[in-house]
């Protein structure tokens, strides 16, 4: 076997919630060009459908499926419509991604179950749904959940965000506990900045500078540059022995102090 062999993703069905965005669309196009049937899940079905169009023009096959990702019954559904059109799922990609930068005393409580449910629910909700699938059929699997550089330290000006992110990294290690005996891989990625839509209105032109000032990339991320770490999460190039990562992919950003 070649060593690129490993991260062959042939005969795998994928499932990308969050698939409709910019990073988890990076994501959908990463896997369907790694061999897999990509199942975008998102909230928006023209998204969606343009997604699948640009998957199955590059020689992919790929389904758009609408789902409201914190309601349990939507997911639900949703799985039982990736397994009638692409078949069993073996990755779940959970890239839903909420922000807000509303200050401390003015956070109000339909702001803070709304943050929370978007960035955190929907991935307890999916990995309840889809990883009882992967339990049920016994094949083993992955999941990867899209962390964030505000799971901790905290980022300012995002308080509800970094804490759902939080969650996130605590959600993602207790499962490779709880999943581990099944040969399930669950699996974290904390990116640092991207252009993508929930970050473009909190990013002032001095708190960019501040940003690049702290990442010793001295850039922001491009989203496919998450690709790779998903496809090695995703793939045999993890084996099954890369479980309970957090895996950073912020160009530094974590490393630096001052």
């Amino acid at each position: 076997m070649k060593p690129t062999d490993l991260f062959d993703l042939t005969g795998r069905v994928a499932v990308v919630i969050g698939g409709t965005g910019v990073l988890g669309g990076a994501v959908c196009d990463g896997l369907g060009a790694a061999g897999a049937s990509v199942a975008v899940l998102g909230r928006s079905a023209e998204r969606g459908e343009v997604r699948v169009a640009a998957i199955v023009e590059g020689g992919g096959r790929a389904s758009a499926i609408t789902v409201d990702a914190t309601d349990l019954e939507s997911i639900r559904q949703a799985a039982r419509v990736v397994e009638e059109e692409l078949g069993p799922v073996d990755i779940l990609v959970n890239a839903v991604g909420v922000n807000s930068s509303t200050p401390f005393f003015d956070i109000e409580l339909d702001e803070w179950h709304e943050l929370i449910d978007a960035n955190l629910t929907s991935a307890f909700l999916a990995c309840q749904v889809f990883g009882r699938g992967m339990v049920d059929r016994g094949g083993g699997g992955s999941i990867i959940n899209i962390s964030s550089a505000s799971s901790g330290p905290p980022l300012s000006r995002v308080l509800t965000y970094s804490i759902a992110k939080a969650g996130i990294n605590n959600l993602t290690q207790y499962l490779a506990l709880e999943l581990a005996p099944h040969r399930i891989r669950v699996n974290a990625i904390a990116p640092g900045f991207f252009p993508a839509e929930q970050n473009r209105k909190l990013l002032s032109e001095d708190r960019m500078k501040a940003i690049i000032g702290h990442t010793p990339a001295r850039r922001l991320g491009e989203p496919q540059e998450l690709v790779g770490t998903v496809l090695w999460l995703a793939s045999e190039a993890a084996s099954g022995f890369v479980t309970g990562a957090i895996v950073r992919v912020d160009g530094g950003f974590s490393a630096m102090t001052i």
